[in-house]
């Protein structure tokens, strides 16, 4: 009997109600499907469709398989006893890549288990031998001072300040997308790698081979998508603040920085410049006319981002309608409220297309159309109240089935709208973000963070694994978001160091809720969302004044290499910033640094995270010799080096002779 057959350019196997499927996806790439008493299902989450590539297929016995595209191979192996087939994955070179568990005799183990749930879906385990020396990078965005992820236990979910973007690298040589948006938990265990969702009726992962990281991350970006190219307004300085509360004091902010004559790309309205979440307006009696607002600021060459929330509050005048239509969130239990923030508000269901329609149309008559092109989608998560994901359901499913593909959703109901309006490009601000949400023109910040030096040192490395999970476009709130006071000398230390990093971040951006706090009211005399202190680059003492101001005109002077970077970006799909092993696989000690990185390939960044340091250690990679920015003093590779790093320098070293004009202007 052969459990092991083919179909067309693909390998099946079946038996006992298991259905696996294994074919070619992309350049040196297997997409594997399984599922229980079903049929295969072509869900479009986050892979797109590939290339069309011819793979090298070998059945032996109908016991015995292989698979082979270009760089990777799949074999597969049917067990005499139980008649369960064992996956394995190989390089070009017969490595061994990736195991799956195996039923480990008498222990009878399920490295594909589908366990039964309730209503007729699953919960499924997959379950890999480990290697204990691997090293692994990506997942998206985690609140942990960790860039290898080997060793962690990762929660598959969306938070407030935590993006998971299942796509991990191994320095094996391969890297694998779990594609499954449900919620869940990864393992990556000393003994076993083990995948877990909650709520799901197929397993799905996609795996590609590559001689170097680059080379895996190119085929990540063709299976998924790339960013767009960055537009010109989003390569320059961000300025923004919790918050500028009417039009006048916003445009005053704008005007000074003119007077100033400091370049500002994008200027931002925040959150509670609406009458209600869900009006998706402005308030008339702050911003009394938005258009001339947005032709003052392009005056300036400021461009107006304003921020949208997906909260829709139950005294909206828009909730209604919404609810009416379906257009909302459901709880499975209780009352239809999802979040208490200044009342009592549920979310607009992004995964129901009629509900993307519906709040775009509402955005370009109300902002759009008075010549906004920048949107903040804040609340990208979205952000529960209370993060019991078994109490609700979206359009396309349960939220523990589909939750984590929400704020892939939201950035596309935006980005679609945009382009359907005549728009380029286009860069959004969101704050969480899924596997493809980036070829919807995602730019990502790390969310409401601390403003500590620990907190500091953990977007180091989210930043980085972002980029590895495929979305290059990231950013933080310079100075972290809540805690500071910019009278604080403390505070201003850690400011002027976020500041400098920020310089080498993909999308430069100030902003935080800064304290003390102004209460404030609406027109009516009721009270609403106060406004933090001032957060502005004049705001942090004269001494650091122009420290900060230097840093802006450094990142005008390199917008060109930024341009560039966006580019690679959006043609290649290669992060903008990049771990230390991306650009030097060969150096074994790069894949050990966390604490500094390449900003492209020609700019090694050393941030100084921690209080009151003022020289910096730095690891210089072999084979290349780098020049010191300050003063164009040279180095050779393969060795570390100490410098000096006073409050107004960052360590950043030219690799080889590149951009000699830069050096000496920091």
């Amino acid at each position: 009997m052969d459990y092991i057959t083919r179909d067309g350019n693909a390998v099946l196997f079946e038996n006992a109600g298991e259905l696996l499927r294994i074919e070619p996806w992309g350049e040196n790439s297997l997409r594997v499907r399984a599922v229980m008493m079903g049929e295969i299902k072509d869900t479009d989450y986050a892979l797109l469709p590939p290339k069309e590539t011819e793979a090298d297929i070998r059945i032996e016995d109908g016991y015995h398989a292989g698979i082979t595209n270009g760089k990777v191979t799949a074999k597969l192996e049917v067990d005499q006893w139980k008649k369960r087939c064992q996956l394995s994955f190989y390089n070009q070179k017969g490595e061994l890549l990736l195991k799956e568990e195996g039923h480990g005799g008498a222990l009878n183990n399920h490295s594909r288990h589908f366990k039964a749930r309730l209503g007729g879906d699953y919960e499924l385990t997959v379950t890999f031998h480990a290697k204990p020396e691997e090293k692994l990078f990506g997942m998206g965005q985690y609140q942990q001072e960790l860039l290898d992820v080997k060793n962690c236990v990762l929660e598959l979910a969306h938070r407030n300040s935590q993006a998971s973007v299942p796509f991990v690298l191994s320095d094996a040589g391969y890297g694998f997308l779990w594609h499954n948006p449900a919620v869940g938990k990864v393992m990556f265990g000393k003994n076993l790698t083990q995948w877990q969702a909650e709520n799901t009726d197929q397993m799905d992962y996609w795996i590609t081979a590559g001689d170097t990281p680059d080379e895996i991350e190119r085929a990540y970006g063709k299976a998924t998508g790339t960013v767009p190219m960055m537009p010109e307004y989003g390569l320059g300085f961000w300025q923004c603040k919790l918050r500028y509360w009417n039009q006048e004091q916003l445009l005053n902010v704008a005007r000074e920085y003119h007077r100033r004559n400091i370049p500002v790309d994008v200027i931002v309205v925040d959150f509670y410049h609406w009458p209600k979440c869900g009006d998706f307006r402005f308030d008339e009696a702050d911003f009394p006319d938005p258009k001339a607002m947005v032709e003052e600021l392009r005056e300036y060459g400021m461009e107006l981002m304003v921020s949208i929330w997906p909260q829709i509050n139950l005294t909206s005048e828009n909730y209604e309608e919404m609810r009416k239509r379906g257009l909302l969130i459901k709880n499975e239990r209780g009352v239809e409220i999802a979040m208490r923030f200044e009342g009592e508000n549920t979310f607009y269901d992004a995964t129901n297309p009629k509900a993307r329609d519906y709040v775009w149309k509402l955005c370009k008559k109300n902002y759009y159309d008075y010549g906004i092109k920048v949107f903040w989608l804040d609340e990208a998560e979205p952000e529960f109240s209370v993060y019991d994901y078994d109490n609700y359901r979206y359009y396309m499913g349960p939220v523990t089935k589909v939750g984590n593909i929400y704020p892939q959703l939201y950035a596309r109901t935006f980005y679609e709208g945009q382009m359907e309006a005549g728009m380029e490009s286009a860069v959004n601000l969101l704050r969480c973000a899924w596997a493809g949400s980036q070829r919807y023109g995602a730019l990502v910040w790390s969310g409401d963070i601390h403003s500590d030096w620990e907190t500091f040192r953990r977007q180091l490395c989210a930043g980085l694994n972002m980029g590895i999970a495929g979305i290059p476009w990231w950013t933080t709130d310079i100075g972290g978001f809540s805690g500071g006071n910019p009278k604080d000398p403390a505070f201003r230390q850690l400011l002027v160091r976020w500041f400098q990093w920020g310089t080498f971040c993909p999308v430069m951006r100030l902003h935080g809720d800064r304290v003390p706090q102004t209460p404030l009211t609406h027109a009516d005399g009721s009270p609403t969302m106060p406004t933090g202190a001032d957060n502005e680059i004049w705001s942090f003492g004269d001494a650091n004044t122009p420290i900060l101001e230097k840093y802006i005109r450094f990142r005008e002077k390199m917008r060109p290499y930024v341009r560039e970077l966006m580019k690679e970006a959006h043609e290649e799909g290669r992060p903008v910033i990049r771990t230390m092993f991306y650009e030097f696989p060969e150096d074994g000690k790069c894949w050990e640094l966390q604490d500094q990185y390449m900003f492209g390939a020609d700019m090694l960044v050393a941030p100084v995270v921690y209080e009151n340091a003022w020289e910096r250690e730095v690891y210089l990679p072999e084979g290349t010799v780098w020049t010191l920015i300050y003063d164009g003093t040279k180095y050779e590779g393969g060795r570390t080096v100490k410098v000096p790093a006073d409050i107004s320098r960052i360590p950043v070293f030219l690799r080889e002779d590149r951009h000699a004009e830069w050096i000496g202007e920091i």
